[in-house]
């Protein structure tokens, strides 16, 4: 019996739907796993098709397509390692979540999913069929099991696979990101290499898809729950990790130890992966927002250089007669700090117009919020000209807070396709901003140092739609309103634990009103990078006409 076991990783970022795209990409890692000696080469789940797939996996045409695509892979590299590869698979009236093993040209077996996750942004009971407990594989004279993802954070299936012969676990995964998520795949997989004995190799995607992103992290336990193998967060790449069999079965050979980053600097990486993978898989090259001179829009603008590169994004400052000089300045300011082209286009002239057309119809009414809109709609249609002349897409850059109580104008300054601060707290935009300013890594396409001016962060946040205005003129204080909207929405805690904590009932009740009677501007809202458990979209989804209001 072999005494040494090679396999090769592909820590990769599969394109959703581009079937021969991802196949190509499955056959490269191949071909450096059979260079460099491998006997198995392995991908993660669902890499032939992309995941989260939703109903895409449920068209027939799809399936079709995917499995021919992975019978080709198999007789493209029937002569080497064996490659394990995730797909769909439909048997009958049955469609499961397949893990194909691939050698001598042929399939040779195939693992289907036992536990579908339902719950978060996962919603497989939906789309997929339940595959029954399994034993292991064989390649040559080893036997591997693989729990695909979610049967990992289960005792079931990995005791099943070691009663039944498993030497090994290899575990493929599209596990997405959210803030400490790490620690917890950790505690999960170190609890089933306790209960097999078994070594055990947890293998994730990395890439961004829609609102979320994979963030890699692949790594190596040895019996005990030892690390032996770190593999990077978030970067594509292919590892070959060596277990040799000694007296008392496997063990991994001490392999590349990367040292995982912080929180915000991990949740800052999610928003730049975010964005450059969604204009990558999406067709769009530029992009281009509205540079308000606020702390939001800066933000947006540093990610987006980050993520694309300074030549490639337009900010446009659209000042009205109650924009201050300060915003003119700092928006001026952080446009040169970027290096993006800046645009300067006022919108007095516009406004002056509409309101001439609507006058007839306004007569004797008071002003104030429609005319406050209309400021923001104008801003919102001259960006989306813009956007279409010149085949840019516009970045939108309401934050967390704002999306969640909806102080944001639908039609207005909500318009655009991507928003990478969507699931970031108002809180967490001024601690980014400091961190970036004071953090640079090779991953971000944009300058060093000191790249958001300080008056930005520093001056309270405006809207600056009419005279002397505050946000907190409309909202509480941020650090009391982001506290009790992640004690409503992260921790669904009630109106009476959020007083209990100490918040005023007056201003909790105030929350969760505006809270509830937003859904429908998120609803029509687009999408952003996922940094939470509770990110709008598919973690939180409510319905638009709700009377519910808790009276605790």
């Amino acid at each position: 019996m072999a005494d040494r076991f090679r396999v090769t990783l592909a820590q990769a970022n599969p394109v959703m739907g581009d079937i021969a795209g991802n196949a190509a990409k499955a056959k490269a890692a191949w071909d450096e796993g059979k260079a460099a000696g491998a006997q198995l080469v392995a991908l993660p789940e669902m890499f032939i098709l992309g995941y989260n797939p939703q109903d895409l996996v449920q068209k027939p045409a799809v399936q079709a397509a995917a499995l021919k695509q992975i019978e080709a892979l198999a007789v493209e590299c029937a002569d080497g390692p064996a490659l394990a590869i995730g797909g769909p698979y439909a048997e009958g009236d049955k469609l499961y979540n397949a893990y194909f093993i691939l050698k001598g040209g042929k399939i040779a077996s195939k693992q289907l999913k036992h536990h579908l996750p339902n719950y978060n942004v996962f919603d497989e009971v939906r789309v997929f069929d339940s595959g029954p407990l399994g034993g292991p594989y064989a390649v040559g004279n080893t036997r591997i099991g693989s729990p695909i993802c979610e049967d990992a954070w289960y005792e079931d299936v990995a005791e099943t696979l070691e009663e039944s012969g498993a030497e090994f676990l290899l575990v493929p995964n599209g596990s997405p990101y959210y803030r400490d998520k790490f620690d917890r795949r950790m505690s999960h997989m170190v609890a089933r290499v306790v209960e097999t004995g078994l070594p055990l190799i947890y293998l994730n995607m990395v890439g961004g898809q829609d609102d979320q992103v994979f963030d890699g992290g692949s790594f190596v336990l040895n019996p005990g729950g030892h690390l032996a193998v770190q593999l990077p967060v978030f970067d594509e790449m292919i590892a070959h990790v060596d277990l040799v069999r000694g007296p008392d079965g496997w063990e991994c050979e001490q392999g590349e130890r990367a040292l995982l980053p912080a929180g915000e600097e991990q949740d800052y990486r999610v928003c730049v992966e975010a964005l450059r993978d969604y204009m990558a898989k999406t067709g769009f090259k530029k992009v281009l927002l509205g540079l308000s001179g606020g702390i939001d829009s800066a933000i947006v603008a540093t990610i987006a250089v980050d993520a694309l590169g300074a030549e490639n994004v337009r900010c446009v400052m659209l000042p009205s007669e109650y924009t201050s000089q300060g915003s003119l300045d700092d928006a001026e300011d952080i446009a040169k700090r970027l290096g993006v082209h800046y645009d300067y286009v006022p919108i007095k002239e516009g406004r002056q117009a509409i309101t001439n057309t609507l006058a007839p119809l306004f007569e004797g009414l008071d002003e104030g919020l429609t005319e406050e809109n209309i400021q923001s709609r104008l801003r919102g249609l001259l960006l989306m000209a813009m956007s279409n002349k010149f085949g840019e897409m516009l970045l939108t850059t309401g934050n967390k807070s704002e999306v969640a109580v909806g102080y944001a104008t639908i039609y207005g300054d909500m318009n655009g396709g991507y928003n990478p601060i969507k699931d970031m707290y108002k809180t967490r935009v001024f601690e980014t901003c400091r961190w970036r300013n004071d953090n640079h890594r090779d991953w971000m396409a944009g300058p060093s140092g000191e790249v958001i001016p300080v008056s930005i962060i520093d001056k309270p946040p405006s809207a600056e739609l009419r005279p002397d205005q505050k946000d907190e003129d409309s909202l509480p204080p941020y650090d009391v309103l982001d506290a009790i909207l992640y004690m409503l929405m992260d921790e669904d805690k009630s109106v009476a634990e959020c007083v209990e904590a100490g918040y005023d009932r007056a201003t909790v009740k105030r929350v969760e009103h505006l809270l509830y009677i937003s859904e429908y501007k998120r609803f029509q809202s687009a999408p952003g990078a996922r940094l939470s458990k509770k990110a709008f979209w598919m973690d939180r989804r409510y319905p638009i006409a709700n009377r519910y209001r808790d009276e605790s």
